[in-house]
């Protein structure tokens, strides 16, 4: 498995994310998906499944010191004295000492993002988490977060597909050395009517999945997150290392990308999003 470094960390750059998958489909597909070659395991507190991810982790034959797993703090969690506190919970669900990669999970300004990171160091200081980094933060937050965190922030998980221009947030985080997690590849399913994708699909004799992960891990210091209940299309999904689109193709699915392409902008959620290149 090919992986992206940043800061020391080495990230498996195709990543199996388990968002909105109740606890009996993770229970089988994070075992099938590790038993298809796949080392990074994607969860989060909101989820409500890192219970289920620890049982199926453990029950998987992997040994824990091969798999790459991140978990993500909730925006209620933040607050002083309660940060810790729910990792500690985070880490017994997940039957694990410590995790890979921790993240903020969305920018929340009820609590000071000084606070926030000093939080975030806090625990990787104490053992809790190998690497830390954030979610969902434009470019005007990750330079902020950066700047008040001792310990750098090596990855920033966003939304990033055909349809939503990310070069100029990709820049700044390659200026950082950090890495892109890229989750909503398949646009909400958008991607699975488009004809250029069909079209270049066809060429390669592959589904327009593997195109789209493909695309994604070509690009460089980018992670490409994989969210399926199908064994047979997580096979596919783990099966985009043996081939690679050329610059004209890579080009072409960069020019779908529409002012209006994010999907994932929740109230109360959302900070300003920057405006494409």
């Amino acid at each position: 498995m090919k992986t992206i470094s940043a800061h020391g960390a080495a990230i498996p750059a195709l990543g199996f994310g388990t968002f909105r998958m109740e606890a009996a489909d993770v229970l089988r597909m994070v075992p099938a998906a590790l038993n298809l070659g796949f080392r990074h395991i994607d969860t989060a507190q909101i989820y409500r499944n890192e219970a289920a991810v620890g049982e199926a982790i453990a029950g998987s034959g992997v040994a824990r010191g091969d798999i790459f797993l991140t978990t993500k703090v909730w925006i209620d969690n933040f607050a002083p004295g309660r940060f810790e506190a729910s990792v500690e919970e985070s880490l017994a669900k997940l039957r694990t000492d410590h995790v890979d990669l921790l993240l903020l999970h969305w920018p929340n300004g009820s609590v000071k993002l000084a606070d926030q990171i000093g939080a975030l160091n806090a625990v990787r200081e104490a053992g809790k988490t190998r690497n830390i980094g954030v979610s969902n933060y434009t470019i005007a937050l990750l330079a902020q977060a950066q700047a008040l965190s001792p310990a750098p922030l090596v990855t920033n998980q966003v939304e990033y597909h055909p349809y939503l221009d990310q070069r100029r947030l990709m820049a700044a985080m390659q200026q950082a050395g950090m890495a892109l997690t890229a989750y909503y590849a398949m646009a909400d399913g958008k991607v699975f009517v488009d004809p250029l994708l069909a079209e270049i699909a066809a060429k390669y004799r592959r589904s327009i999945a593997q195109i789209v992960l493909r695309w994604l891990v070509q690009q460089e210091g980018v992670v490409a997150l994989s969210k399926t209940v199908s064994e047979d299309r997580a096979r596919d999904n783990a099966a985009i290392f043996d081939f690679a689109l050329d610059d004209s193709e890579m080009a072409a699915i960069h020019a779908l990308a529409a002012p209006d392409g994010r999907v994932l902008k929740p109230d109360g959620l959302s900070p300003v999003w920057d405006v494409a290149a």
